[in-house]
């Protein structure tokens, strides 16, 4: 009769942070650990341990309570190493860890840290269309005469680090354009009269 297996199936291979640590000689400080669920990046992740911190066991072990421990690492994700160490405690007791053998770790310390290009983001695009011929309008009831008006771009700063806005005179590497159609004659709106909406 064949197996059948009920319930969510996981793509996790190896044991939990506090097995491997736990069997180490000074809890594994100084060793390389590697995560299975990495290993589908071309570049190398792997993390080298600096610190353990043993938590206590749990009274009643479950499979949503299993026994953690904080492990503070140098982390190398997919070849580029951070530059301040991590503390791994939430996602200790995921069976999914795997220790380097020393005769390997060579393999993994001797990979030179590779630099991602950074993407240089455009500072300014061009207004939509009736925007740009409202705020021209105003700047010349107000004695301006404003051509190139540019509408600022305010990006949400992400830690990652992948991209910077370009200075004032550098040319970006990523340009946006927005979407929007040109209006065939904004003069075609100057009669429409616009109703006031009552609270």
């Amino acid at each position: 009769m064949p197996y059948k297996y009920i319930g969510k199936t996981t793509n996790f291979k190896g044991k939990t942070l506090w097995e491997i640590v736990g069997n180490l000689k000074n809890f594994g400080i100084g060793r390389l650990v590697i995560r299975s669920t990495f290993e589908r990046y071309p570049e190398p992740s792997f993390f080298k341990i600096l610190k353990v911190e043993p938590l206590p066991c749990p009274k009643v072990q479950t499979l949503d309570d299993q026994r953690k421990v904080r492990v503070l690492v140098e982390k190398t994700f997919r070849g580029v190493t951070y530059p301040k160490p991590i503390t791994i405690e939430s996602t200790s007791y995921k069976a999914d860890y795997q220790l380097i053998p020393k005769d390997e770790e060579h393999n993994y310390s001797t990979i030179v840290e590779t630099k991602r290009e950074i993407a240089i983001l455009q500072r300014t695009m061009e207004f939509p269309p009736l925007m740009k011929d409202v705020l021209m309008r105003e700047n010349r009831a107000k004695g301006e005469d404003v051509q190139d008006l540019k509408l600022e771009i305010v990006y949400h700063k992400t830690k990652t680090g992948k991209y910077r806005v370009a200075e004032e005179g550098e040319t970006p590497t990523v340009t946006f354009q927005a979407n929007i159609q040109e209006l065939p004659n904004i003069s075609l709106y100057k009669n429409v009269k616009l109703q006031q909406c009552s609270n």
